[in-house]
């Protein structure tokens, strides 16, 4: 089963990749990860990715594919996999469905966890955090014991610059117009499956499930 996971900053896709990848024993790939896997392994185009992040320079898509390419060929991926974080835009939507062909594979299923943008702003804004332990608290989700203070050191809780309302907004609608081409790609595919992510973690993926069962 070969899925795609996508969702805006804040919507709970980690939470929601765990729990798939846990019920469908399939990998949970994404950009990064596949980024550091080759640079680890020496492999030429992971030393050609490297290059380009090393200088702060956007990975082209030609190497972001080949990256792809060694890591869905892997063992790991025989039944299947996860992808989250890629593909970003639609040049590498149909970049990824020309390599799957090659492979004689498919994308099965696209899952975009949607939540509505003022609610994000709500989850992305409350985040505070420790700054000595690192620890990592929400206002609303998962308070302090006191207000304001670390519960593990007594250290006063600080909210980082790009949790504040103006950051957090300019970000969600740079994805939002990153996204909605990509939704529309897949939508039209017939991929696409959208659930409501403005629930409990697990009615959310309650969701996902019964869409993912019968693909199973």
């Amino acid at each position: 089963m070969n899925l795609i996971l996508m969702g805006l900053p804040g919507a709970g896709k980690g939470t929601q990749a765990e729990k798939i990848v846990e019920k469908y024993k399939i990998p949970h790939i994404s950009t990064g990860d596949m980024f550091r896997l080759a640079i680890k392994e020496g492999t030429e185009l992971g030393a050609k990715a490297k290059s380009f992040m090393d200088k702060g320079e956007l990975v082209p898509d030609e190497v972001t594919i080949g990256i792809v390419r060694e890591r869905i060929s892997k063992d790991d991926c025989a039944n299947g996999f996860l992808l989250d974080g890629f593909p970003r835009t639609v040049a590498q939507a149909e970049a990824l469905e020309n390599l799957l062909n090659e492979m004689n594979q498919q994308v099965d299923s696209v899952i975009h966890v949607d939540v509505p943008k003022d609610m994000l702003v709500q989850r992305l804004t409350g985040r505070r955090i420790c700054p000595t332990c690192g620890a990592t608290y929400h206002v609303i989700y998962n308070p302090p014991k006191q207000e304001g203070i670390c519960d593990k050191d007594g250290a006063e809780l600080i909210q980082r610059d790009d949790d504040k309302p103006e950051t957090v907004t300019k970000r969600l609608e740079v994805n939002i117009e990153q996204t909605e081409p990509m939704l529309d790609f897949y939508r039209n595919k017939g991929y696409l499956f959208t659930i409501n992510g403005d629930q409990e973690i697990n009615k959310v993926f309650q969701d996902i499930n019964g869409k993912l069962k019968d693909l199973a």
